[in-house]
């Protein structure tokens, strides 16, 4: 993901997410840590030609990833579209040398949850009233070692799950409060064709 997405990358926040969507400053703020030696962040958009159809993030804080937020449009879910992101977060997570990687569920959406266990996440918590304005719990999650799921993805990403949005918090972690990983490499990949649908951070 680049400056120049922000307006596409708006438009299907808006659309997902009437409640809660993240605000033009926020994606900035995140995407001022995704390149260069120190880059603590990762920001991948999937096109079906012009169009964005989907978007993802994952921070990383002391080896640690989270997914900072993940959606894919409507007329796209249950292509394997959410499957496909999330392998790109998982292999960054891989590439930034993550230990584990831990996201967020909303507790009522049994398919995000049914997707992240086919990646080998499991439940760890609860924390009460994340997603506002509704209220709703969040369930925590966990990957243990996101390299040894790597062999997986391809596997997954080809089952048909897709998941909106998921993980999508109020707001992006605080950047000031992120601690730089020795990365000798920005894992920001170039374009990439994913099964019909671009990739590209």
């Amino acid at each position: 993901m680049r400056w120049w997405d922000l307006d596409r990358v708006m438009e299907l926040e808006e659309e997902l997410f009437p409640e809660d969507a993240w605000s033009r400053g926020m994606f900035w703020s995140e995407l001022a840590h995704a390149r260069g030696r120190d880059a603590t962040r990762h920001y991948v958009v999937a096109e079906s030609g012009p169009r964005l159809v989907g978007y993802a993030g994952l921070a990383v804080f002391d080896r640690t990833g989270d997914v900072q937020t993940i959606a894919a449009a409507r007329d796209h879910w249950g292509t394997g579209l959410g499957a496909r992101i999330l392998t790109d977060l998982l292999t960054a997570a891989t590439a930034f040398e993550c230990r584990e990687v831990l996201l967020e569920v909303r507790v009522d959406n049994a398919r995000a949850q049914r997707l992240y266990e086919r990646f080998g996440f499991e439940p760890i918590g609860i924390r009460k009233g994340y997603y506002q304005p509704g209220n709703v719990d969040a369930l925590v999650m966990r990957l243990a070692d996101p390299a040894t799921a790597s062999t997986a993805t391809t596997a997954n990403a080809e089952t048909g799950e897709s998941a909106t949005d998921p993980v999508h918090p109020a707001a992006p972690a605080n950047p000031a409060s992120a601690t730089n990983t020795a990365n000798p490499a920005n894992p920001a990949n170039p374009a990439t064709s994913v099964q019909g649908t671009e990739t590209h951070g």
